[in-house]
């Protein structure tokens, strides 16, 4: 807190309220809705211009939703938004995780807006619940808020506008950098296999793998990891790796059941078919013994033809990721059917060439980690820079002239 100024409760100069949530049984509260009715997972903008449902007049009058007016605050108080600060742009109804802070002569919108943005940690701090955290209205009524002139707020607000949006381009420029460093690694990859001419070979998928199936159907039963076997899916396969975190485990017997014929093993590949993560490669590169659902692809190259991480690599590259798409037989959750895999057509050279090639790509990958890393360590720094920068905002401290982007 600044020396010297005063601070007062929210509550005693503002008005607070939340919303509700109309039945839903029933159509009449939804169907042909004209007055929009804001979720708390919609609260994630500083300027809120709209939201997705409709509700009724009906459905307003028949729950405790209430319409706020533009230029109202607006905190989601719960759900994986808790503690996130917005402007409502237009007239607006909420659901009941929402608190909006009605405006009044007392303060200016932005910056309510900005001292809940620095005041989010501590608010969340403050919370009941674990992975959801519930920030009562109350809480956020007893928030002690500086007492200052309006004329001192449109000051605050007006550096703080300044010093964000240099920030907010300075990660926007980041971000750019980020996805040119991407689309440049994706575009070498589709360089390297659309190549064709003399010692290449094109052939089905299905003719140069001595296993291509998918996993087991059915929902197994579950079992506790003490007794129990890894029983992987294709959430499990991300980036181009197999990910070991975040898994089930099946019986023992159930496992052997399953692998009695086609047994995973260090080496293969897993391939993700389901989902909209689907078309994803990895290399299963430890020695353990596991199962797969229904969700993944198992994948056994012929090592005479092909080599594993040759053939990963060739799966993840836009050339391949876009047969795939256009494969896809759901119009619902995307499925990429056993068959088809089967079907696609496999480019490559001699097991030689094939080596040299990974080598490159793998170099390759390595620059663009790098590259990725480095970027991703100066967006957090911009992050830090903001928390620093709203800190020395409400402590006085901050002027015209003091930051440095």
């Amino acid at each position: 807190m600044r020396e010297g100024w005063e601070y007062k409760k929210l509550g005693s100069f503002c008005k607070t309220g939340a919303g509700g949530t109309p039945l839903k049984s029933k159509k009449e509260n939804y169907e042909n809705g004209t007055i929009p009715w804001l979720r708390s997972g919609e609260v994630n903008n500083r300027n809120i211009t709209n939201c997705e449902i409709r509700i009724t007049e009906t459905g307003l009058n028949n729950s405790s939703a209430k319409l706020f007016p533009p230029r109202t605050v607006l905190i989601a108080m719960y759900g994986a938004t808790a503690g996130q600060v917005g402007i409502l742009n237009f007239e607006c109804s909420t659901n009941q995780a929402v608190c909006g802070i009605l405006p009044n002569e007392n303060f200016v919108p932005e910056f309510l807006y900005y001292f809940f943005l620095k005041f989010k940690e501590e608010l969340i701090a403050q919370a009941v619940g674990g992975a959801q955290p519930n920030i009562s209205q109350q809480k956020i009524k007893n928030t002690l808020i500086p007492n200052i002139t309006l004329e001192e707020q449109k000051q605050i607000v007006t550096i703080l506008d300044k010093a964000f949006t240099a920030i907010d381009q300075a990660k926007a420029n980041i971000e750019k950098n980020i996805e040119n460093a991407k689309e440049l690694f994706q575009s070498k990859l589709n360089n390297i296999f659309s190549q064709k001419g003399d010692g290449w070979e094109i052939e089905k998928m299905v003719d140069v793998c001595s296993i291509l199936t998918c996993g087991v159907a059915s929902t197994p039963k579950y079992v506790d990891e003490a007794v129990g076997v890894p029983f992987l899916s294709a959430q499990n396969v991300k980036n181009g790796k197999i990910i070991l975190h975040k898994y089930k485990y099946i019986s023992q017997e159930f496992h052997k059941h399953l692998t009695k014929k086609n047994k995973p093993q260090k080496g293969d590949i897993l391939y993700s078919r389901v989902g909209a993560k689907f078309g994803e490669a990895g290399v299963v590169e430890h020695d353990f013994d596991f199962s797969v659902y229904v969700s993944v692809t198992l994948i056994r190259p012929l090592a005479d033809k092909l080599n594993n991480y040759y053939l990963k690599y060739y799966l993840n590259s836009p050339l391949i990721k876009s047969l795939a798409k256009s494969s896809i037989t759901s119009s619902g959750v995307p499925n990429l059917n056993v068959k088809t895999v089967r079907e696609f057509p496999v480019h490559y050279p001699s097991i030689k060439k094939q080596l040299a090639i990974v080598k490159e790509i793998q170099n390759l990958e390595y620059a663009y980690i790098e590259i990725h890393k480095k970027y991703k360590q100066k967006i957090n720094s911009i992050e830090d820079l903001k928390k620093s920068i709203l800190q020395k905002a409400f402590a006085g401290e901050l002027t015209e002239n003091a930051v440095v982007v």
